[in-house]
């Protein structure tokens, strides 16, 4: 089932109000009072919204089988909960939840008791709740149905960005706000403070349990000493650029020589018409970077869950993903025991779960040491160089897929566009370098 964006839109908000009622619930069990649990001062949960867009959109396959949709819900909605935790925490540094004291947990963020509860909620309203309100959505004016749209969505782009202000810039920018401020009349401070100031008592009163740093420990300051005078040092945007580039190359040369081994003939596994670059490796390694840093020195057998269920997570998605925008599947599993919908399988888990381990084990503090060693001013133009030229090369590539996909449909060109890229990207040339790639009926 393909969603059009005015019913994402309508689901995402319907779902965010719903899950902010969730949250109200179960505040008034656990506290025996009403507070706004929401992490926005509206009366929305956005994550809830977002998860149940994602699932619905992602999950759609599995809605016959209610086995696997509730295993599918389970472990992509509580991936969404890691990477909300995870972000939250290193973005603001604040801990909205902490299920450390629980059974079953990973770093405080997820739990067993919380994946079995993301599991039964998605299912429920994948298979009941969802067809529900897509029958009730037409039946809306659309003029108005467009006019109450654009009113919420605008309210809640205010709400957000009021909030993260807040909560990025924190006590520890008050004097240099004071500082800003100080050239503007009264009114506009006391208006800024008082959203301030309101912003920050209803976080504390809606997640009192909540972790904020507010001095930096001598540690902290050395590794902040570091990161201005070592290039890359740490997990930041520079040491996550180059991460990225070597786990596409690398994947994809790992990928071929497998080929090679088990079917006796090179083939291209790239993910982009320049370069040997895997996109499925180069986001997942760096993604498992982010997300298991700070545990790169716990026992193996974590790191090789955590990898075994976060790979399979985003190798499902990224199958999804490529057959709804480019009409095309690059991978099927069907004859693979244990596998999920074929876009999954058990054993190709656990090759992630291992890659997850050597990488995070052998290969990680290699290149890290190697990659902190580059000049501070070179390696950043390299790392800006390297972004945009993946970015133009992902956007020639997804236009040469869709041209391939729409040739295969009959469908001629319309445009200069479309006429270049026929010209430069033909049939032999896209089979040459998508070998497996195989067109979905639209």
């Amino acid at each position: 089932m393909l969603f059009s964006v005015y019913e994402m839109a309508w689901l995402f908000l319907i779902y965010s109000f719903l899950g902010w009622i969730l949250e109200v619930i179960h505040a008034i069990y656990g506290k025996r009072k009403l507070v706004n649990r929401g992490f926005l001062n509206g009366i929305v949960c956005p994550v809830y919204g977002f998860s149940m867009v994602f699932l619905s959109i992602f999950l759609d396959s599995l809605r016959s089988d209610w086995f696997y949709l509730f295993l599918g819900c389970m472990i992509i909605g509580s991936v969404i909960e890691l990477v909300t935790g995870v972000v939250l925490e290193k973005v603001f540094q604040i801990r909205m939840w902490d299920y450390s004291h629980m059974k079953f947990q990973v770093g405080g963020y997820v739990c067993l008791k919380y994946a079995v509860f993301w599991g039964a909620l998605g299912t429920l309203l994948i298979k009941l709740v969802d067809p529900l309100l897509l029958g009730i959505i037409p039946k809306i004016p659309r003029l108005a149905g467009n006019i109450i749209l654009i009113i919420l969505v605008v309210l809640l782009l205010l709400d957000m960005v009021t909030t993260l202000t807040v909560l990025y810039r924190g006590k520890k920018n008050a004097a240099r706000m004071d500082e800003i401020a100080e050239g503007f009349s009264q009114a506009s401070k006391s208006l800024r403070n008082a959203i301030t100031s309101r912003v920050e008592r209803r976080m504390e009163r809606a997640f009192p349990g909540q972790k904020k740093k507010t001095l930096e420990s001598e540690e902290e300051q050395r590794e902040k000493q570091l990161k201005e005078t070592v290039f890359a040092y740490g997990c930041g945007f520079h040491k996550i650029v180059w991460i990225f580039f070597l786990g596409a190359f690398l994947g994809d040369i790992t990928e071929t020589i497998f080929c090679w081994l088990t079917m006796g003939k090179l083939m291209s596994r790239s993910s982009v018409v320049y370069g040997p670059f895997s996109l499925v490796w180069g986001i997942g390694v760096a993604g498992i970077t982010m997300l298991l840093y700070r545990y790169r020195n716990k026992e193996d057998r974590y790191i090789f869950l955590a990898g075994t269920f976060l790979g399979g997570a985003y190798e499902y998605i990224c199958s999804v993903f490529t057959e709804i925008c480019f009409g095309t599947v690059f991978w099927d599993y069907s004859d693979i025991p244990f596998n999920l919908g074929g876009r999954i399988n058990l054993l190709y888990c656990f090759f992630w779960g291992i890659a997850a381990l050597v990488w995070m084990k052998l290969f990680y503090p290699f290149f890290a040491k190697w990659i902190e060693r580059i000049p501070m001013k070179i390696g950043k133009i390299l790392s800006y160089i390297f972004v945009i030229f993946m970015i133009v090369n992902i956007i020639i590539s997804a236009g040469a897929l869709a041209r391939y996909s729409d040739r295969a449909q009959g469908k001629e060109s319309q445009n200069a566009v479309d006429e270049w890229l026929d010209s430069h990207f033909d049939d032999k040339r896209m089979e040459r370098i998508y070998p497996n790639a195989k067109m979905t009926e639209s």
